[in-house]
Order: C-alpha cells, then structure tokens, then sequence
C-alpha cells in the first residue's frame, strides 16, 4: 500500500507532501494507491502515553483492550503503556502477555503490558519482573501505579533489578501513611468543603527518596502524575547534583484543572493525585515547557458507573484522558507560548518513546522512519461528551467544555486506523458513538 498525504504541515510548519510505502516515510511515489488531501493539517509522530489503564483482565465493565485502544488511536495515539492494576495483577509473565496479545490482536496501537514491581500490588515480594521481561511481551517498564512501592528497601531492590534489566521503575509517589483518609488537596478549598486533605508533601518525600536512591543504584526512575510544584523543583535540584536517571511525567488534568473543581462535589474530579492550586498548575506548565519534566501521560482511568455516580468520599479516582489529551496540550501549552507543535511533539511523542526504550516509535518525520503519525486540524473545535467518546466509561472531567483542535486522522506503521475521525477495523469504519456501549 502507498499513500501519498497531500499538502500536510509537518509540525505546523509549511505545507509538503509525505509519502508512505511498505510502513516507512518515503522520497515519493510515482503512482499512490491513494491520495489523502491534508491542506491545512498538522502531521506530528504518533503520540505515545506511558500510564494507560485499560482495566483488562478483569475490569471490562469499564474498559477494555478493544475500546482503550479505539479511544487511543481516536486521541493520536499510536503506543500505549498499559498498568498493571487489573483483576489478576499484571505480576507474572501469564498476565502481560495476554495484554500484549489482546492488543496484537485488536492492533489500532501497539499495547505495551506495565509489569508489577511486587506480587500483587502488596509491596512486600518483589514480582517476577526478570520472566516478564523474557516473555513475549518484553516488558520494559515495571509500576505498582495506584499503589506506591513505600518500603524503601523492596523500592531500592526493584530497582537494582531493573538496571539488569534496562528496564525502568515507574513509581506512583504516595506516602500512604500521609494520606488515609484523604480526598481532595490539603488546602483551603478541601477544608471549605469539609473533605480531608491530601497532603502534598505525601508526593514530594517520595519523590526525594527515589532520586537518591535511583542515584545510588544508577537505575532508571520514572515519577509517575507529578503534580506539585516542589516536585519539579526536587528533580530539578537533583538532575543539577547528582548523575541521576530520573524522569517524569505531568498529566493533562493537572495542567489544566485545579483543586476547585471539587467544588461541585462531583466525583468526575476526584482523582489521585489530587488536582492542585493554581500555583501548582503554573509552575507544572513551566517544568514541562523548560524539560524538567519530560512528557504528558493520560493516566486514563475509565471506571464504571456505580464506581464515580456516589458520594465523593466513597467514588473511585480517576479521569479518561485518550481523547482530550491533545487538545488540553494544545489549550495550556501552545495557545499559552509555551510550546510550538515541534514541543508538542517533544513531549507527547518523543520523549515518552525515549523513556520506554521505544526504536520505531516518537521518530521524526523523515525519509526510513516508520510512518506513525497523527493529523490534527488546528481550526475543528468540538465539545466533549463523555457518552460519545469510545471508552466504555463516560468519566470524563472535560464535560461540555469545547476542546479546541481534533484529531482527524491516525496511521500506525502505514496502515490508518482513523480516517475522517472514524476508527477504521477489520470489519469496518466505526465512529466514536458506535464503540461506546
């Protein structure tokens, strides 16, 4: 199959034509077997998230390989990182290659199972992070996400192992002793609203500890949501004293929303971390702009009804993110100075395929890379409706807000898997509304 894309802007600059043959980016072809006019499009590498929850095994009510991987490609996604939270627990080279086959399987993005730290998500007993990483699936990246790895001996192990493994430890920084109980920011709004308060500094102590001990191991940590402004500032000053392999990730939520969306005392806004001040939501815009911190990450987490229509305190936390993630990038970084579409590009493309160890992903869009891209109309709001989207879960903290670019079209190593804004199949071309349930 050649395609030629007629008239596309390259990371917003001026308008060329790409021309795809046998999955690569190409000189030209004389003859395409298809001519795509693009005019006015803004064709960037595949976009990879490295915290996707897509809830299978286990967890189909809210989500599954299926429909995460439609709500991916629909966001410009063309690799997902799937956690390991599921029902059994992504510890053992069985469950991560049942994920990674499912998504070989339903192939609209390549699906990369995270594999558990420990066994269960218990934080004891270190899971069996060598076998995982010899499976098929070659599992690269290791997170007890939703979970923190507390005990810092069990966190210093996993990562000595993983350093044998070139493998990297994704860590979700929660002291948890400093946060029982807790269900919104510890700050003025929470107290306003009579819920118990998240205390930042939960995050920021775990943050400290991992850095040195990732500087100790000379292991790769990756900081998983971070979401303070003194988070920024410790990897800062570590990156600057010490040789350490640390990175981190900032999600669209805490680039765009603060604490006093709970307000509503809506659950769609409660999530973990919390959603911060705006001092926070300022100084995370700046430490994604400046590298401090290196990529967005969704942290999508569909759930089902009956887990976010309670009372706050009893919801789960959680928010989708695959097709809003764009364009709140595109709202809180672009239309604000602080990146152009080739930093858009940096950090939502190739520095989460760098930090995964990712060859054929986040590449630039020159002759013999792998064509994996996404085409956005920078002009083509639309307006967020969580039963419209192609999650199986409606959760979406975005509701009736209008997004302002969309994705129009995804190709994965040549082949599209959205065109026109519709997921294109085996069985054939299906919107948005049609995979929801």
């Amino acid at each position: 199959m050649t395609t030629r894309i007629r008239d596309v802007r390259p990371y917003g600059e001026d308008p060329t034509d790409l021309y795809v043959r046998d999955g690569l980016l190409v000189d030209a072809v004389d003859e395409p077997d298809e001519t795509v006019d693009a005019g006015g499009l803004i064709a960037l590498p595949g976009l990879v998230d490295l915290h996707t929850h897509l809830r299978e095994p286990g967890g189909e009510e809210a989500e599954t390989v299926d429909t995460g991987s439609a709500a991916a490609a629909l966001g410009g996604y063309t690799a997902v990182f799937a956690m390991p939270n599921t029902d059994p627990v992504a510890d053992s080279p069985v469950v991560v290659e049942h994920v990674w086959r499912r998504g070989r399987e339903v192939g609209l993005v390549d699906v990369h199972p995270v594999g558990a730290v420990t066994v269960g998500l218990e934080g004891t007993k270190l899971a069996e992070m060598g076998m995982m990483a010899a499976s098929p699936a070659r599992v690269r990246m290791f997170s007890d996400d939703g979970r923190c790895v507390n005990d810092p001996l069990v966190m210093r192990r996993a990562l000595e192992y993983a350093r044998a493994l070139d493998a990297v430890v994704a860590q979700h920084a929660e002291d948890h002793r400093l946060t029982v109980g807790a269900q919104a920011h510890d700050g003025p709004v929470a107290a306003r609203l009579g819920l118990a308060g998240w205390d930042p500094t939960a995050e920021e102590s775990i943050v400290a500890r991992d850095v040195m001990l990732a500087a100790t191991t000379g292991a790769r940590l990756h900081v998983c949501h971070l979401s303070t402004a003194r988070s920024a500032e410790i990897l800062r000053w570590a990156r600057e004293t010490y040789d350490v392999r640390v990175s981190a990730e900032v999600t669209p939520h805490h680039l765009l929303l603060t604490d006093t969306a709970a307000e509503d005392y809506d659950p769609v806004h409660k999530v973990n971390p919390p959603l911060r001040p705006s001092a926070d939501k300022t100084a995370l815009r700046r430490a994604l702009a400046d590298g401090t911190v290196d990529c967005v990450a969704t942290d999508h987490a569909p759930h089902a009804v009956e887990a976010k229509d309670c009372e706050w305190s009893a919801a789960r936390p959680g928010m989708l993110g695959l097709q809003t993630a764009l364009p709140v990038v595109v709202t809180t970084m672009v239309a604000t100075g602080l990146l152009d579409w080739r930093g858009v590009a940096r950090v939502c493309s190739e520095a989460p395929a760098r930090i995964a160890g990712l060859a054929d992903q986040g590449r630039p869009l020159a002759v013999g890379e792998p064509a994996n891209l996404v085409l956005v109309d920078p002009d083509a709001a639309w307006t967020v409706r969580g039963a419209a989207l192609a999650s199986r879960a409606d959760n979406t903290p975005y509701e009736g807000m209008e997004m302002p670019v969309s994705v129009v079209h995804t190709m994965l190593r040549g082949r599209w898997t959205v065109r026109d804004g519709k997921v294109q199949t085996d069985d054939g071309t299906r919107s948005a509304a049609e995979l929801a349930p």
